[in-house]
C-alpha cells in the first residue's frame, strides 16, 4: 500500500476533503466496520424476558442462536425501563452463559476439605430432612404467658440479587408456611 492510497483511507482525510466535514456519516466508515453485523442480526428467534436481578423488573430481549443465548439487550417495548438496562443487567448473558457456571450439586462432608458431586435427588432428601429437625427442635408454640407464637427461630432466610420476584415471592411464602419469621431479601437490604 502506498502513501497516497493511505492517506485517502484515512477517515480525517476522508472528513476534510470529502461531502461530511463532522465526520459522522461515510467519512468515518472503514471497509472493515462496513463488514460488520449485529450480534443479534443472526438470532433465530427472540424471547422477551425479565432481568433476573432486582425487583424493579426491566425487560430483556433474549436472542437465540442455534440453541444457545446469543446476546441480551434491553427490550425498548417494556414500559419499566424502556430498553435500558444497569450494569448487571446488561452482563445478565453471563448468567446463562459462563463457562464456571455451575450445573451440578455440590457437597463438603462436615470437616471434608473437598467438594464433590450429590446427585440431585439426594441433597433435596438431605436439605428437607435437616429442615424438619431444625424446624422440629426450635419450635415455639406459645410463650410463657400462654400466648400463641407458633413460629421457629432457627430457620431463616436471606434471599439473592439473583432470584427474580416470582421466586422471591415463593421463597417467601414457605418460610413463612415453616414458621420462620427472619425471612429477608438482599435486593431490600
Amino acid at each position: 500500500m502506498g502513501v497516497r492510497e493511505f492517506i485517502k483511507g484515512w477517515p480525517v482525510y476522508r472528513q476534510l476533503t470529502g461531502t461530511d466535514p463532522l465526520g459522522r456519516g461515510a467519512a468515518a466508515k472503514s471497509s472493515h466496520s462496513e463488514q460488520l453485523t449485529a450480534r443479534t442480526s443472526t438470532a433465530d428467534s427472540v424471547a422477551r424476558s425479565v432481568c433476573p436481578y432486582c425487583a424493579v423488573g426491566c425487560g430483556q430481549k433474549v436472542f437465540v442462536s442455534g440453541g444457545k443465548v446469543a446476546q441480551i439487550e434491553g427490550d425498548p417495548d417494556s414500559p419499566i425501563s424502556r430498553g435500558r438496562l444497569c450494569p448487571k443487567g446488561s452482563a445478565s448473558k453471563n448468567l446463562v452463559t459462563s463457562p464456571l457456571r455451575q450445573t451440578t450439586v455440590k457437597y463438603r462432608r462436615p470437616y471434608g476439605t473437598e467438594w464433590e458431586d450429590l446427585e440431585l435427588g439426594t441433597a433435596m432428601e438431605m436439605i428437607a430432612d435437616r429442615v424438619l429437625a431444625t424446624r422440629s427442635a426450635t419450635w415455639q408454640d406459645a410463650d410463657d404467658k400462654g400466648r400463641p407464637l407458633r413460629r421457629t427461630m432457627g430457620i431463616a432466610s436471606l434471599g439473592g440479587a439473583t432470584l427474580d420476584n416470582e421466586e422471591n415471592y415463593l421463597i417467601k411464602k414457605l418460610f413463612t408456611a415453616m414458621g420462620a419469621i427472619q425471612i429477608e431479601n438482599q435486593a431490600r437490604i
